[in-house]
């Protein structure tokens, strides 16, 4: 594992990829799959940055079999949609990164659900989507689930008292909850494929401190500590390109297993190259890891389907989610 770059990828030719998010992180991952020969799909909201995404994949590798397309994850009916998609498209997926993600903003925001967006957007789109697309995957060759989590999975905690963040939001701890959650996700996935036989192995990975436009993007990325973090990111962050490394490790690499968690190694995992990254104690609590499933349940109406038939187990579950 030790320097592992994107040059390590083992050829993806004949394999397929769902990767949320059109740039940053996102964007570095479609590139280097595309580059071993996966064929990528960009899914994000926004139509205009896909197409700019998609151009420029092709623009270094001509021959790239990528495409965009859309899904809002901060809406459950959007993400029914591009599933459904999906579904009526192909038989089968390799690989699917959640990746996409929103970070701090300064008043609490709802999705079109009615969830907290950061949890929203972050882990239940994410959430149900991976239910949705898991027919496909479930039909895929050695078939993986990469969940993006953060250092600040750190200082998160699992808050059931006050999950939307209703009675009291601070933007950071609701941003740490919803990477602790996908975190926990990433885990109590891979132990329920293997309890259930699904065959699809779930990582988790995290890219440490990386020059992204997350920060910058999203609403309050103009705040005070938004202006001080794009001050410091030649010096602080490391490069996006870098930053997916960890990602593309997890997506790809033989040595990479279910259930493992992988980051930066160097200076306390903030930049580097990948390696296992140190689970925080709280992502470790099966209890709490089976009751927040089973509540993302409840939220979204979106259950993972365990039956033979697949497709009907998929399309059946897109119902109208509670309001949170």
């Amino acid at each position: 594992m030790a320097n592992w770059t994107a040059s390590d990828i083992p050829a993806q030719k004949g394999r397929s990829a769902v990767i949320t998010g059109t740039r940053g992180l996102g964007f570095e991952t479609a590139l280097a799959l595309a580059r071993a020969g996966s064929e990528v799909i960009l899914a994000g909201r926004n139509p205009g940055r896909g197409a700019e995404a998609v151009a420029s994949i092709r623009s270094e590798i001509p021959l790239a079999n990528v495409r965009f397309e859309q899904v809002d994850l901060a809406s459950l009916a959007s993400i029914a949609e591009f599933t459904a998609r999906l579904r009526g498209q192909r038989k089968s997926l390799d690989l699917l990164v959640n990746n996409a993600g929103v970070m701090r903003p300064p008043k609490r925001l709802e999705t079109v659900d009615g969830f907290e967006l950061q949890l929203g957007t972050n882990y239940l789109g994410h959430f149900v989507l991976t239910a949705q697309l898991m027919p496909l995957l479930r039909h895929g060759t050695g078939a993986r689930v990469v969940t993006l989590s953060s250092i600040a999975a750190r200082g998160g905690a699992i808050d059931f008292d006050d999950l939307q963040a209703q009675r009291r939001y601070a933007s950071m701890q609701a941003y740490s909850q919803s990477k602790l959650a996908c975190l926990m996700f990433a885990f109590e996935l891979q132990r329920r494929s293997e309890a259930g036989g699904w065959g699809v192995a779930s990582m988790a990975a995290h890219p440490g401190l990386s020059r992204t436009d997350l920060l910058a993007s999203a609403p309050g990325g103009n705040g005070r500590i938004g202006i001080v973090l794009r001050l410091l990111r030649p010096v602080m962050m490391q490069p996006a390109w870098q930053g997916a490394l960890p990602t593309l490790f997890a997506a790809t690499a033989p040595e990479a297993k279910g259930g493992g968690y992988y980051g930066p190694d160097r200076v306390s995992e903030t930049r580097g190259y990948p390696t296992l990254a140190k689970r925080p104690p709280k992502s470790l609590d099966t209890h709490v890891a089976g009751r927040l499933w089973v509540e993302s349940e409840r939220l979204t109406r979106a259950v993972f389907p365990t039956g033979d038939d697949q497709g009907a187990s998929a399309s059946a579950h897109v119902v109208k989610p509670l309001r949170a």
